[in-house]
């Protein structure tokens, strides 16, 4: 389906473009020693050609930077570099890199008495003067300890938000517009608020979606896949991150699952209901794995659009969910939903359960709920 997108502006990050209606693209950041250049650039190549738009590095030190050159050289990838605590590296790496990343929450550390203004302003004269763009890095683990005494302790949303708004506004005063914005927890409800307030204030700033900390797969890409589900289909999001615990050399999972995510999203097939914004139909199903419980699922899926194409004017959300893990909760919030069992498919309308009915029963039973819902709304 055509996914609508938040009217951000483009922001060019060396050869790819994100915002602006450009397609969001993937990136990943590397795990080896940034000091040990063949490890690294092997690293970056792979996530650059696994599809990775963008590539970050992290630099901590002056070796770190010192090691920038021998990397840029090695590879066409596109590069970030994450600044760390010392804002003032920034002038190192500035000429080697793409994209510079910096926490606002960091920049306390460093020279702790000067104004964290003064050093947004080098970092920004700094990517201006180098062809760099800018990320403003806002994590819930290193909030700017300023804002954190402005709101209730149990509150972590208000201070990474308030910081946010606070550095894109000191950006635009600089005349720097060259800029996006993440926003990261590791609870995807969180990461879904947060970037659903920031977008509400600033739908002109393209946001880099992830959520921190994820975890191994499968389960960190399930809690991406969710705080993705519930942004991309609001128009929200322009470049994405999917933080996996694997090895070095299976890093370039980070790209495939991100990629496998933007597809279900782009198809219909999601984990979680979600808006799409449609004022017709809308079918959801979760894209199939190894918890589905009975394969007759996929092909009731596509059983399911087929049966419902009269009804293809109505805004209405039909879930179909292969597995009774995710299933019974996340067919609550759609008009009706299907959660498939071993040898029954449960039918729900919203969080009230219709009955269990065997798979060759189940089309003429949706079919008899839709119309009455059809009744309802058209009488």
């Amino acid at each position: 389906m055509e996914l609508r997108r938040n009217p951000t502006r483009a922001v060019r990050i060396g050869s790819i473009t994100i915002g602006g209606g450009h397609p969001i693209a993937p990136q990943s950041m590397t795990a080896t020693h940034t000091q040990d250049v063949a490890a690294t650039l092997e690293q970056v190549n792979a996530l650059h050609a696994a599809g990775a738009g963008v590539v970050r590095i992290a630099v901590d030190s002056k070796k770190d930077a010192a090691a920038l050159p021998a990397i840029r050289a090695g590879t066409a990838a596109n590069l970030a570099i994450d600044l760390q605590e010392n804002y003032r590296l920034a002038l190192e790496v500035a000429p080697h890199v793409d994209k510079l990343r910096y926490n606002p929450g960091h920049l306390y550390h460093h020279e702790p008495t000067k104004p964290w203004q003064d050093k947004v302003r080098l970092i920004a004269d700094t990517a201006a003067a180098n062809d760099c763009a800018l990320r403003v890095g806002v994590n819930c683990g290193s909030v700017d300890p300023a804002k954190k005494e402005q709101f209730a302790e149990d509150d972590s949303i208000g201070p990474m938000l308030a910081s946010a708004l606070e550095h894109c506004s000191l950006l635009d005063s600089l005349g720097f517009t060259r800029y996006c914005v993440s926003l990261k927890d590791s609870d995807p409800q969180k990461v879904i608020e947060v970037n659903r307030r920031f977008a509400a204030e600033r739908p002109d700033v393209p946001l880099h979606l992830g959520v921190t900390e994820a975890g191994m797969p499968p389960d960190g890409i399930i809690k991406t896949r969710i705080a993705f589900e519930q942004l991309i289909s609001r128009g929200i999001g322009d470049t994405v991150r999917v933080s996996l615990t694997v090895a070095n050399a299976d890093k370039p999972q980070e790209i495939a699952a991100a990629n496998a995510i933007l597809a279900d999203i782009a198809a219909g097939r999601v984990r979680s209901v979600v808006d799409y914004g449609l004022a017709s139909l809308n079918i959801i199903s979760c894209p199939s794995c190894s918890r589905v419980e009975n394969e007759a699922f996929i092909d009731l899926a596509k059983q399911v659009k087929e049966m419902t194409a009269y009804a293809k004017d109505h805004a209405i959300t039909i879930a179909v969910m292969g597995c009774r893990v995710n299933g019974p909760g996340e067919t609550d919030d759609a008009d009706l939903g299907l959660w498939c069992g071993p040898t029954h498919v449960n039918l729900k309308k919203r969080s009230e359960e219709l009955g269990a009915f065997p798979y060759d029963e189940i089309l003429p039973r949706l079919r008899g709920e839709l119309d009455k819902l059809i009744a309802a709304r058209t009488t």
